[in-house]
C-alpha cells in the first residue's frame, strides 16, 4: 500500500510552509493573523456536550470596524480570560475558526486566497466576507452574560461561499 499523495500546494516556500510555528520569528507567528476578528467573540459552551457558540458579541477591547484590539499590548491585563495563541494551544483550541491562519497552518494547511499573506491587501479578508465587520452586535460590557444565549449565530463557525473559492473573485 502506498501512502497517499501529498496536496499540491502554490504555497511551498513560504515561511509558514518551510518553518515549524514554533521556529517563526515573532512577526512571522503574529502575520498568521488574518485579521478577521471572529475570535474576539464571546463563546459559549455546553456544559454536557463541550460544544461551542458563537455569538455577535465581542470582547470589550475589540473595534469592530478595524477588527483590531484596541489594547493589543495590555489585552491580557485589561481582559483576564483573553487567550494568547501559541503555538501548542493552537493546535488543541476548539473554537478558533475554520478559516484561522493559526489553525490552517498548524494542520499543513494552505492558507486562503483572502488571507493577507496571500492577496497583500490586509482588507481581502472583508472582502471576502471572513470578518467580523459590520456583523458585531454588541459588546461584552453592553450585553450581561445572562443574555449570551440570545445572541448565538452560526456564522463564525462557517466560511462564506466566497471565500471558499481557489482565488479572488474578479469585480
Amino acid at each position: 500500500m502506498t501512502a497517499p499523495s501529498k496536496r499540491v500546494s502554490g504555497q511551498e516556500g513560504f515561511f509558514w510552509k518551510t518553518k515549524t510555528l514554533e521556529e517563526m520569528s515573532n512577526a512571522e507567528w503574529e502575520s498568521l493573523c488574518d485579521g478577521c476578528a471572529r475570535c474576539c467573540l464571546e463563546k459559549l459552551e455546553d456544559e454536557d456536550t463541550g460544544k461551542i457558540y458563537f455569538t455577535h458579541v465581542s470582547c470589550k477591547l475589540l473595534d469592530s470596524g478595524l477588527c483590531a484590539c484596541k489594547d493589543y499590548p495590555n489585552r491580557s491585563d485589561k481582559v483576564p480570560d483573553c487567550v494568547r495563541l501559541t503555538p501548542e494551544n493552537v493546535r488543541t483550541l476548539t473554537w478558533l475558526p475554520p478559516s484561522c491562519g493559526y489553525k490552517l497552518v498548524a494542520e499543513g494547511r494552505d492558507l486562503y486566497w483572502w488571507h493577507p499573506l496571500i492577496s497583500g491587501d490586509p482588507n481581502t479578508v472583508h472582502e471576502a466576507g471572513v470578518s467580523v465587520r459590520g456583523r458585531v452586535h454588541g459588546t461584552e460590557d453592553e450585553i450581561p452574560d445572562e443574555d449570551l444565549e440570545d445572541h448565538i449565530v452560526q456564522w463564525p463557525a462557517l466560511l462564506p461561499k466566497r471565500a471558499r473559492l481557489k482565488k479572488r473573485p474578479k469585480a
